[in-house]
C-alpha cells in the first residue's frame, strides 16, 4: 500500500511539473509575441533612414554586439549576408585587439546593446567615428552612450524580460534578432534580390536544389532536337537519335511549337501504315505539356510526375523552345 501510495504520489507530481511546464512556456511566448507587436507598431523613419545608409555601404556591413548580443548580431550578420547584403560580425574584445584593421571607411557598422551603454564597444565605435563609418545602434534605452554616438538608433520598446528574475536577455534579445531581420528583408526587396540569387548562395543543402531553376540545368542550342512540320518520319528520326533526348520538338514556319514526338508516339505510330514515309506530323503530339526557363526545376518535376513524361519543352513568350529539360538532369542536380 505504502509503495502505491508512492507511485500515486509521483504521477501527481509529474502532471503537475508538465503543466507548469507548458504553462510557463507559454507566458514566455506570449510575453515575447506581445513585445514583437510593440516592436512592429514602433518602427519608424528611423527603419528607412537605417536601410538608406545601408544600402549605400559599398563595402560590409560590420555586425557587433557583446555576450547575448553578440550572439544575435552573429546571425543577423549571417541573415544579411545570405540575402544579398555582405555582412560579417567582429567580436568587440577582439576588435581592441588588431581585429580593427578588418573595419574600412567603405563599411558600415551596426552595433547591438541593449542597455547602449557595453563598455566593450567603446573601441570599435570609437574607431568608427574617427574614420567615417556610418553607425546604426540597436539599442533597449534612449538616451544613452551608443545610441547617441550613432548616425541612426532603432530603439526597442520597453518590455520585460521573460525571465522570472527579469534579468536574463530573453524578450531584448527576441526583439534585437526581429529588428534585425526585419532590416535584412527591407534591403533584400530594395536590391530585387530573388529566389534565384538566393539559390546562388546555398548551393549546398535543401534550400539550394530546391531553388535550382529550369534554365540552370535545360539543354539548349545544338542540343534540342527539332524538326518543322512536314518534315519526313525518316528525317525526324534521323534528328532524334542523333540528339540522344529520347524526344523531338516540331515546329511551324514561325519557330513556334506545335507539337513533340516522344519514343512512346514513335511506337504507337508503328501501328500506322507506311510510317517511315508520312510526315512527322502525322505521329506527334499536339499541344503538349511545356514549361518556362525561369520556374524552379522542382515545379518541372512535379509537370513530369502528374502527366508521367520524361521531358519538357522550354518555351519563350512566343512559344518558341529555347530548352528541354529532362528528368535525368533534374535528378542529377538533385531536385525530385
Amino acid at each position: 500500500m505504502a509503495d502505491e501510495a508512492r507511485s500515486s504520489t509521483d504521477r501527481t507530481a509529474d502532471g503537475d511539473a508538465v503543466t507548469g511546464d507548458i504553462a510557463t512556456g507559454r507566458q514566455v511566448i506570449e510575453m515575447e509575441a506581445r513585445a514583437l507587436s510593440a516592436l512592429a507598431a514602433s518602427l519608424d523613419r528611423n527603419f528607412v533612414a537605417a536601410v538608406d545608409i545601408l544600402l549605400k555601404v559599398k563595402g560590409r556591413v560590420i555586425l557587433t554586439g557583446m555576450g547575448k548580443s553578440g550572439h544575435i548580431a552573429r546571425k543577423i550578420a549571417a541573415t544579411m549576408a545570405s540575402t544579398g547584403t555582405p555582412a560579417y560580425f567582429v567580436h568587440p574584445g577582439e576588435a581592441s585587439h588588431g581585429d580593427l584593421g578588418m573595419i574600412t571607411d567603405k563599411d558600415a557598422l551596426i552595433g547591438l546593446s541593449n542597455s547602449g551603454e557595453t563598455h566593450e564597444l567603446g573601441d570599435i565605435l570609437e574607431f568608427a567615428r574617427r574614420n567615417m563609418v556610418p553607425v546604426v545602434a540597436m539599442v533597449g534605452r534612449m538616451p544613452s552612450t551608443l545610441g547617441d554616438a550613432a548616425d541612426v538608433c532603432l530603439v526597442t520598446p520597453e518590455a520585460p524580460e521573460a525571465c522570472p528574475h527579469v534579468l536574463a536577455p530573453t524578450t531584448s534579445t527576441t526583439m534585437m534578432l526581429a529588428l534585425g531581420d526585419a532590416l535584412a528583408v527591407a534591403l533584400l526587396e530594395r536590391r530585387n534580390f530573388t529566389a534565384r540569387d538566393f539559390g546562388r548562395l546555398h548551393p549546398g543543402g535543401k534550400i539550394g536544389r530546391r531553388l535550382v531553376t529550369v534554365a540552370d540545368i535545360m539543354h539548349t542550342g545544338d542540343e534540342l532536337p527539332r524538326v518543322p512540320t512536314g518534315t519526313p518520319m525518316s528525317e525526324a528520326l534521323i534528328e532524334m537519335t542523333a540528339k540522344s533526348l529520347g524526344c523531338l520538338s516540331v515546329t511551324d514556319a514561325d519557330g513556334r511549337l506545335v507539337g513533340i514526338m516522344t519514343d512512346g508516339d514513335l511506337r504507337r505510330g508503328m501501328k500506322l501504315p507506311d510510317l517511315l514515309t508520312r510526315a512527322v506530323d502525322d505521329a506527334m503530339t499536339r499541344d503538349p505539356k511545356t514549361i518556362r526557363a525561369g520556374a524552379l526545376a522542382s515545379e518541372g518535376v512535379g509537370i513530369m510526375h502528374e502527366n508521367k513524361v520524361t521531358s519538357l519543352f522550354v518555351l519563350d513568350d512566343e512559344r518558341r523552345p529555347v530548352g528541354l529539360l529532362h528528368i535525368h538532369d533534374c535528378l542529377r542536380a538533385g531536385v525530385a
